[in-house]
């Protein structure tokens, strides 16, 4: 057997796993992604002929390969999510933005200055590449399928869905920020970078995100439901790959105009949910990009399992993993908890949104972006390590308890889970 051969076998059980295994684990203290991370860890320390796999070396291929999962997973959070944008109605995910993830970026900074020694432009690398919360790794805390009834959600579930789809773009700033302190002091401290950068790469930057995905949204709306001729109407014609469609012309578009895609590819999802909410066509478009998004998101697993296996944690330190530990244990519990203080949550939901701040692809895509971008005071494989480190413990840790956490959580309030099957 060639190594070509075993990997069109293992690309074959993948995606016959990634049908399977969502219902077969719903509901148990196990995930789909913990499922494919043990099973690359597994067939990697098997003598079996497969390709070397190293993000260090291959970081141009592992920028784009998360890139693309990460966008695909921003469009379906968007077409999922029932609830039109308001500052009240998105009360829970302003806060979350606006409070809960800089004190996570800025503790997490001072604790890789601090524990790691890490120059500041390392440390705040690290705080950057671990901001955005991914709930694609646990789908048990995000919304399920799109319905009519905007008020169809849970607090929880809409809070962690509606925050990974926004955060996972306004974490580019964090990243450049980053960029540019290592670019104007290497491995000290400089302030003379904070003024072109809060003008350009967040001030200018998000506004193009923002309205490059709303006009996108607006025009894929009016071109899903609105033309007279149903020759035109796309929604008539349920063809689920459109999705794809719109996902790469935002991201495209934006990314043209020197905006930030991820910004603009949620915005349009948004966009386009509004422009006919009660539409059946959202759930053809967001189950063809779950499907895709369940796939891309397996195979990442895989590989970064296979990774693991051959090495990827070699460069940590103990220090490097009590960083990492105490992001998910601490940091990010308790800057949820402060930034969802004086909403209507109970209690429990309250605990659960603070603690279920998933680290996955986005932060793998950050760093190799980052990386790409300018040389860092720090070993690139020490970094890697440190952040698949805690990709590898968010996986295991929400991965193992989000099914009966969440499960509790609806007997509690008396309410049946939202998508049980997927």
């Amino acid at each position: 057997m060639t190594i070509g051969d075993a990997v069109f076998a293992w690309l074959g059980a993948g995606a016959l796993l990634a049908a399977v295994l969502p219902r077969v684990v719903a509901g148990r203290p196990l995930s789909l992604p913990l499922v494919f991370l043990v099973g690359g860890m597994g067939v990697y320390l098997l003598p079996l002929p497969l390709p070397e796999i190293d993000p260090v070396d291959d970081r141009l291929m592992a920028e784009h390969i998360t890139e693309i999962c990460v966008i695909i997973a921003l469009m379906g959070a968007g077409l999922a999510l029932n609830r039109p944008v308001g500052r009240r109605r998105w009360a829970t995910t302003w806060r979350l933005l606006g409070v809960t993830m800089p004190l996570t970026v800025v503790f997490t900074a001072l604790t890789a200055w601090w524990l790691l020694d890490w120059p500041p432009a390392a440390a705040l690398l690290l705080a950057a590449v671990l901001a955005p919360t991914d709930p694609v790794l646990a789908s048990e805390v995000r919304v399920g399928e799109p319905t009519e009834d905007e008020h169809d959600e849970d607090e929880v579930r809409f809070a962690l869905t509606s925050e990974a789809g926004l955060n996972d773009g306004l974490a580019f700033p964090l990243a450049y920020a980053a960029v540019a302190l290592a670019a104007a002091a290497g491995g000290g401290w400089s302030a003379d970078w904070i003024g072109g950068w809060a003008l350009e790469d967040v001030a200018v930057k998000c506004a193009i995100g923002l309205l490059s995905g709303w006009l996108v949204g607006r025009l894929l709306g009016w071109l899903f439901f609105r033309p007279r001729s149903a020759v035109l109407r796309l929604s008539e014609h349920r063809e689920g790959f459109v999705a794809l469609g719109a996902t790469f012309l935002a991201y495209g578009v934006t990314e043209t105009l020197q905006g930030y895609g991820f910004l603009a590819v949620f915005v349009t999802a948004c966009s386009i949910r509004s422009a006919e909410r009660a539409h059946g066509f959202h759930n053809v478009l967001h189950d063809f990009v779950e499907q895709v998004e369940r796939l891309f998101t397996a195979v990442l697993l895989f590989l970064l399992g296979a990774f693991i296996a051959l090495g990827g944690l070699a460069a940590l330190t103990w220090q490097g993993a009590v960083t990492g530990l105490v992001l998910l244990c601490v940091i990010r519990p308790l800057s949820g908890w402060a930034g969802l203080l004086g909403t209507r949550m109970r209690r429990s939901e309250r605990w659960v949104t603070a603690a279920y701040g998933i680290r996955g692809i986005g932060s793998l895509y950050y760093l190799a972006y980052a990386l790409g971008q300018h040389t860092f005071p720090v070993p690139a494989r020490e970094l890697w390590a440190v952040v698949t480190f805690t990709v590898l413990i968010s996986v295991v840790l929400h991965g193992v308890t989000a099914g009966p956490v969440v499960s509790r959580l609806d007997r509690l309030r008396g309410t049946a889970p939202a998508h049980p099957e997927n």
